[in-house]
């Protein structure tokens, strides 16, 4: 194999950074997936793979993956293909199968892993389109200047929101100061409108947060929760697989 792939810090963020396991299959998906359209054979029959795509099986990808491990260490071919399919369930990539293949396609794979002539293509069209666009920049900075911020109802969902989630900081700390609510509802706001979240699934990301020991000191702003929706919502995909007395959650109907 040549190339190389790019890796972007935020892994580290992610819980698959946790699990050596999760993380070497992920390195693997990166790795295999193709870089640019192209056919390939697979037993009697081609099928066109694009970027980020790639063809795989159960037993191809335990002996891919187990090569080199010490015996102990080594998984069977059904924890594999499980750790594939949660990968799945958590929106980091897709399975299509078929009864003698599978191709998995990493989702977002455009988004991370341009071409370094990608990257060139679009630096010249952006620095030409910043050089004809100069003067309208410099006009509509001047009018944001002059752009009143947003007031928020007390009645209005992002400004409830701001306060429920204030509610919830406090119950695990009854000192903590008393935010601006006006810019925590401009966060919320933005990820309603934005990001395309729904109330019932900010509101409970607000309330786990604050009962997860780790995440309650980390996330404590509606600005960090938007920035981490992501990675919050694949750790409570992670911990629902874990065995649990209490009834679970299910995200997907939220």
């Amino acid at each position: 194999m040549q190339g190389y792939i790019k890796l972007y810090r935020k892994t580290m963020c992610s819980p698959i950074w946790q699990d050596p396991y999760y993380f070497k299959l992920w390195m693997y998906c990166l790795m295999k997936a193709t870089h640019k359209e192209h056919d390939q054979l697979v037993g009697n029959k081609i099928i066109t793979l694009q970027p980020g795509e790639f063809v795989t099986g159960r037993s191809s990808l335990s002996e891919d993956l187990n090569k080199g491990m010490k015996p102990k260490m080594k998984q069977s071919e059904i924890s594999w293909w499980r750790y594939l399919n949660n990968l799945e369930q958590w929106g980091m990539l897709n399975i299509k199968k078929t009864n003698k293949y599978s191709v998995v396609s990493i989702v977002k794979w455009g988004d991370y892993q341009e071409t370094e002539q990608q990257v060139n293509n679009n630096r010249t069209t952006d620095e030409q389109q910043m050089n004809t666009n100069k003067n309208v920049k410099n006009v509509k900075n001047e009018k944001k200047k002059d752009t009143r911020k947003q007031v928020y109802e007390e009645t209005s969902i992002p400004f409830q929101l701001s306060v429920y989630f204030f509610e919830r900081i406090r119950d695990n700390n009854p000192e903590y100061k008393k935010p601006n609510l006006q810019t925590w509802s401009d966060d919320v706001r933005k990820m309603i409108d934005i990001d395309k979240r729904t109330e019932e699934q900010i509101r409970y990301l607000m309330k786990w947060v604050q009962q997860d020991s780790f995440e309650m000191t980390n996330v404590l702003s509606p600005s960090k929760l938007r920035k981490r929706f992501d990675q919050l919502v694949m750790k409570v995909k992670q911990e629902k697989q874990k065995p649990k007395k209490q009834k679970e959650i299910n995200w997907e109907d939220l």
